[in-house]
């Protein structure tokens, strides 16, 4: 008996030293990391392509203006400034960030250097200030149910409608400064501060021509420490019901046209649970064919996303998510040492989707994406990394840039000439080398 129960403790000495293995290196294969300004994708080295074609003289310089919705919580620094670390919230704030892309170069540097993959300048971007001017009512929202009807307190109703209108008042103004009448959401990933969130959207946004309404949404990541991917991986679900308020306030605007949505690693969970959950409500209420219109979602993007293969082909085939979705797009790289760790940690069966590749289509998921009017494509890159782990090749990697570039930016889809990727079959594409070099521009 006792050298049974000797067995069993060293089993469980020796399960734990390699999860705890697995988890640190998920710390160091997370998506943070110290860097300079995204490369430039190749779309804009060549001769036809122009960066800047409609911008306004406002955001003619270095920095970039950003709206950022957060549920972490708000916190003080040594100076007494407003941060947010990775403690959770049950109030959405609402503000504004201001990401300096430039470093010590002026902005006729940052566009000459942004049209060029030969930099002989740095450019780091750094978070220059903060201001919050709206924060919701803590949820849930205080009800009562009254003769079968649940009805929420007013005064509660009330101040959530006036913080929404610091909002409205904000995206109108944006939106009034550009010809794009977009909105576009960047969700991040595991181990993200909201520094880093920031970083990244304003350099995205940056290159699509600066154009459309661009907002952060930073959800309570980057816990410290051995448990940082669980205490994550459980922000993410805490966050759902937030996301949900920002998308279905979005949607309900005359002045915003179409809302893109990426989403980046764990940040995929976290969409694909608010949209379906918007989706199945907009279903339950009868409006039917017309979920599209009433939720204006044109694009999903999901990069290298942090999700079961099984699980996600319940959540999006399943549940008819392009129900109400113009265009599902999903990026997988089997490069991606990151996704890697995760398919052992979790031991999925079919593999995690941010490595997923056309040899591992079932007939059956073949026929589900042939049968979606092109509505989901999945896009494999298998070039060079020019990061260690290979995660974040969204926005490190110039062809798969490019290629979000042209979908976002321009509105091509896979197979049209002006986006000229690899015909896989059923809707599956592969980026090909130096992409999208050739296409008509």
């Amino acid at each position: 008996m006792r050298q049974k129960q000797m067995a069993i403790k060293s089993l469980y000495l020796d399960t734990g030293r390699k999860l705890s293995g697995l988890l640190f290196c998920f710390l160091i294969l997370g998506c943070a990391e110290n860097r300079l300004l995204m490369p430039t994708p190749n779309y804009y080295t060549e001769e036809a392509a122009v960066l800047f074609e409609t911008l306004p003289d406002e955001y003619a310089s270095t920095q970039v203006e950003l709206i950022y919705v957060t549920d972490r919580a708000p916190e003080r620094d040594e100076e007494g400034k407003l941060r947010y670390g990775y403690n959770r919230s049950n109030s959405l704030a609402v503000g504004t960030a201001i990401v300096d892309l430039g470093g010590d170069n002026s902005w006729d540097d940052l566009v000459d250097a942004s049209q060029t993959n030969d930099r002989t300048l740095d450019f780091e971007p750094r978070l220059v200030s903060i201001k919050e001017f709206a924060r919701l009512p803590p949820t849930p929202f205080p009800f009562q149910i009254i003769e079968g009807v649940i009805v929420e307190d007013p005064k509660v109703v009330a101040e959530n409608r006036a913080s929404l209108v610091k909002l409205q008042a904000e995206a109108r103004r944006r939106l009034a400064l550009s010809p794009q009448k977009d909105a576009f959401i960047f969700i991040h990933g595991f181990n993200n501060s909201f520094e880093d969130a920031t970083f990244t959207l304003a350099e995205i946004w940056h290159f699509l021509g600066r154009e459309g309404l661009p907002i952060v949404y930073t959800w309570p990541a980057g816990y410290p420490g051995i448990f940082g991917y669980t205490y994550d991986r459980e922000s993410s679900e805490f966050t759902v019901f937030h996301l949900k308020q920002l998308i279905k306030w979005l949607a309900a605007q005359p002045e915003i046209e179409d809302i893109h949505i990426l989403a980046h690693s764990r940040g995929t969970d976290v969409a694909v649970s608010a949209l379906r959950e918007l989706i199945i409500g907009a279903r339950g209420d009868g409006d039917g064919g017309g979920i599209r219109e009433k939720l204006k979602i044109k694009n999903f993007v999901m990069a290298a996303p942090d999700l079961d293969t099984q699980v996600i082909g319940q959540r999006i085939a399943a549940e008819r998510l392009t129900q109400g979705i113009d265009q599902v797009t999903i990026y997988t790289s089997p490069n991606d040492n990151a996704i890697g760790l995760a398919e052992l940690l979790f031991a999925s069966p079919r593999g995690r989707l941010g490595t997923f590749d056309v040899e591992d289509l079932k007939s059956s998921e073949a026929k589900q994406l042939q049968s979606n009017e092109g509505r989901v494509a999945i896009i494999s890159f298998d070039g060079e990394q020019s990061s260690g782990h290979g995660h974040d090749y969204f926005r490190t990697n110039e062809a798969v840039s490019s290629d979000i570039i042209l979908m976002l930016r321009y509105g091509y889809r896979p197979g049209d000439r002006e986006r000229p990727l690899e015909d896989l079959g059923f809707n599956f594409w592969r980026v090909p080398e130096n992409y999208p070099a050739g296409a008509d521009n």
